[in-house]
């Protein structure tokens, strides 16, 4: 195997034990490999290996490796970064998933620009759980309203779930009730406004241990694949 794939299935190990200790299962985990940085060739090689799907942090990065990847790999992708308004319709061309909703703002652009084409696309709202304001995201409070408005107003958008990127600096306790914060906000959402919420993405090369403890069913990976970024 590839440095890669063995990074991968290292991963998927980790992710069992960590759901093992909790008692949960491993598998319903899905690995999601970001890739910011990372060469079209590493691309492939961890879209033939166990991660659902590719996430890139920014469009315009996204944009200059589509026409490369696309013509060798279905795999999906997935926009994991903050979305700017204005890469709006670019993102609705190649994304099938966006984890970066936060505002009534955003979620309208991208419903028009999907409906323009014809088409449905899966969000999640990102969740500033650690209202840490360098970090984007909505707050706890307005995040019932964020999605009651999504799925009265915008139809051509699949709301899936929720996702969150926690503080910097936090030890393991700080860290797992942040994610155990997000799990029970999710409850609560889903409660309330009566829909399924299935995908909680939380967790990184970082932390994802903790996020899986802590019920997440999906992490975004990209050091503890690919290495240390390249700048």
């Amino acid at each position: 195997m590839s440095t890669i794939a063995d990074n991968i299935a290292s991963v998927r190990v980790r992710i069992a034990r960590a759901a093992t200790r909790c008692g949960l299962e491993g598998d319903r985990v899905d690995i999601v490999a970001v890739t910011k940085t990372r060469s079209i060739d590493e691309m492939e090689e961890a879209a033939r290996c166990d991660v659902i799907a590719l996430g890139e942090n920014r469009v315009q990065e996204a944009l200059s490796k589509w026409d490369s990847l696309a013509s060798r790999s279905r795999i999906p992708w997935h926009l994991v970064g903050h979305l700017q308004k204005n890469k709006v319709k670019k993102a609705v061309e190649i994304f099938s998933c966006v984890q970066s909703v936060d505002s009534p703002e955003l979620a309208s652009v991208l419903d028009k620009a999907c409906a323009a084409v014809g088409r449905r696309l899966g969000i999640l709202l990102e969740v500033n759980i650690g209202e840490d304001p360098g970090k984007f995201g909505v707050s706890r409070a307005a995040l019932e309203i964020l999605a009651e408005g999504i799925l009265q107003e915008c139809s051509n958008l699949d709301l899936k779930g929720l996702m969150t990127v926690l503080p910097l600096g936090l030890d393991e306790r700080g860290t797992r009730m942040l994610f155990a914060s997000m799990r029970e906000l999710r409850d609560e959402t889903e409660s309330r406004l009566g829909l399924s919420l299935p995908v909680l993405s939380m967790g990184m090369s970082g932390d994802f241990e903790y996020a899986v403890m802590e019920g997440s069913t999906m992490v975004r990976i990209g050091s503890a694949i690919f290495g240390g970024r390249i700048n």
